[in-house]
């Protein structure tokens, strides 16, 4: 059962005077990566096809994914009334698509998958608290709030189930970090580079990896503040058998923190020298003269 539903968002209190523009882009392409919660599901169903109880709860996972995915876009609509969700989702889909037909977890183990989405829902949950805190436009803020609530939930689901496999599997303290660390290294791939890609660029304009995960991250960092990263850690931590409050747990946080603005400040150089590019192409063209 959903724990809510779109109807339900207060979608008349919308406020264009109270828009970010710096946050459009981002609601657009996590919009995308969100519905396509049902190939991760027709995914793990594979993985798990022996588990009718995860399978149940797999299934249910991805519906609600899906509504994030819904809710997301129709905002973006709101904020941008020429884009369609709908199209861009399109080109989406037939752009970017993970392996359904898998016979067994890319993790080696699933133990090391059930991990690996725990990863997965710890990045979302901090991400929307981030941007729901970030924001001051009353829907996007109170969608966020409820996608960050879905996506906690949803790492307890995974967490709970990891933790009945890891009875079974016992895969060491090594092993489970190696996969923790590989997720989280993930996050700058193609998924969510590919969906800046098609909620934001043109129909026709050529795909590139690393102009379209500056653009992506050189936004969505910004709006992340220590506590965001000092709660991530903790579920990490959690996820691969630490203790997620300590001395430990927080010289991690500070890591993360300090290498989270390292990277911030290089994105958004990559950003600036891209664009001192455009200009100057801009200023040689023969239109210009």
């Amino acid at each position: 059962m959903k724990h809510w539903q779109i109807a339900q968002v207060a979608w008349n209190r919308f406020d264009p005077a109270r828009l970010d523009a710096g946050l459009i882009p981002l609601v657009k392409a996590a919009a995308m990566v969100e519905k396509n919660g049902v190939d991760y599901a027709l995914y793990l169903n594979r993985v798990f096809q022996d588990d009718p109880d995860f399978r149940r709860a797999a299934d249910n996972w991805a519906v609600e994914e899906v509504q994030h995915g819904d809710a997301l876009g129709r905002w973006a609509m709101l904020a941008d009334p020429g884009w369609s969700f709908d199209d861009a989702f399109e080109r989406y889909r037939n752009g970017y698509r993970i392996d359904v037909n898998a016979d067994a977890s890319i993790r080696g183990s699933r133990t090391g998958e059930l991990i690996a989405r725990c990863m997965v829902e710890t990045g979302t949950s901090s991400y929307y608290t981030a941007l729901g805190e970030a924001t001051e436009e009353p829907v996007l803020k109170e969608i966020c709030r409820l996608i960050a609530a879905d996506e906690y939930r949803h790492f307890k689901l995974f967490y709970d189930h990891m933790k009945r496999y890891l009875a079974r599997e016992r895969l060491s303290f090594p092993q489970r970090l190696r996969v923790a660390a590989g997720r989280i290294g993930e996050s700058e791939d193609d998924e969510l580079a590919y969906a800046y890609h098609c909620g934001n660029e043109p129909e026709g304009a050529a795909y590139d990896h690393e102009r379209c995960i500056a653009g992506y991250m050189g936004r969505a960092m910004g709006y992340y503040r220590y506590r965001h990263i000092e709660r991530g850690m903790g579920m990490v931590f959690k996820s691969i058998g630490l203790t997620p409050r300590g001395r430990l747990a927080g010289l991690a946080a500070q890591g993360a923190w300090r290498l989270l603005r390292w990277r911030h400040g290089r994105y958004q150089q990559w950003l600036a020298r891209s664009d001192a590019t455009k200009g100057k192409l801009a200023a040689r063209s023969p239109a210009a003269a």
